[in-house]
């Protein structure tokens, strides 16, 4: 019998809320009240989200204020990223689900292939990382596509799957960008970066590849390729009763709170 998972398209949503959903998601899945679920969403702004052990320092919040850019601390780790025109993904299961309870190298690669088969269903060719890039100039840059590590998402050696996990014991939650385009003036802004031509070193978009590329064909494909990668089955759904409301109260407990999003 086929395993049934669970696939939540969230369209654009609030910055705040999207992290507050995503973690009421995983709780769920953890507790075993909901099956595995690949979340695909939006920002209904730009917004900026840091890691959760990122400091802010490099990253102009007073310039994100000015021009009502939300800024939210995302529960996974990983470096800062400018949302806009893109496919944001969350994955969420539980670690004793094989190949899950492999560790956090085994999760990454996984996942990984599955978004690398999802892209070649449209005729992207992709790779993923196979070890930590070191020794390079930007690696002291806060901002998440200019560095790339184990398991992420390349294109002609240029970054285009930026995605960061936080594991529990009984868990797990990812979450990723893939860009169609990047705004490079507010990227300019916001990180500190004096050349255009440097916002893109390392890194590049779907439409630098594809340009007539289409949304509903790239979530299309990449939920068949998790179907075919896990063996399983991906109905559409939607979040149950009991997340939505602990995402409610995760967003004003947390998510809106300059405690959490700006505490380092």
């Amino acid at each position: 019998m086929i395993r049934q998972w669970r696939l939540i398209d969230s369209g654009p949503c609030r910055a705040a809320y999207n992290m507050a959903l995503d973690e009421a998601i995983a709780l769920s899945v953890r507790r075993q009240l909901s099956p595995p679920t690949l979340r695909f969403y939006g920002w209904n702004r730009a917004s900026l989200s840091l890691g959760a052990f990122q400091r802010s320092a490099g990253l102009n919040l007073a310039f994100c204020r000015t021009k009502g850019i939300p800024v939210v601390r995302r529960p996974t780790g990983g470096r800062a990223i400018l949302h806009g025109e893109e496919l944001t993904y969350s994955f969420s299961v539980r670690t004793d689900l094989p190949p899950f309870a492999k560790g956090l190298f085994e999760s990454y690669r996984s996942i990984s292939t599955a978004f690398i088969r999802g892209l070649g269903k449209l005729g992207i060719c992709a790779e993923a990382k196979k070890q930590k890039e070191r020794g390079r100039t930007l690696t002291g840059s806060p901002l998440c596509f200019q560095s790339s590590s184990y398991g992420e998402i390349l294109i002609e050696n240029r970054k285009i799957v930026g995605s960061a996990q936080k594991r529990w014991q009984e868990g797990l939650l990812q979450q990723g960008s893939i860009p169609y385009a990047y705004d490079t003036e507010t990227m300019q802004q916001v990180f500190g970066i004096a050349e255009s031509a440097r916002v893109h070193e390392g890194m590049t978009s779907l439409r630098n590849v594809m340009p007539d590329i289409d949304d509903t064909a790239l979530k299309r494909a990449v939920a068949a390729a998790f179907e075919e990668v896990f063996g399983i089955s991906l109905p559409t759904s939607h979040p149950s009763p009991e997340e939505s409301r602990l995402a409610g109260e995760l967003e004003e407990q947390k998510y809106l709170r300059e405690s959490w999003n700006l505490r380092r």
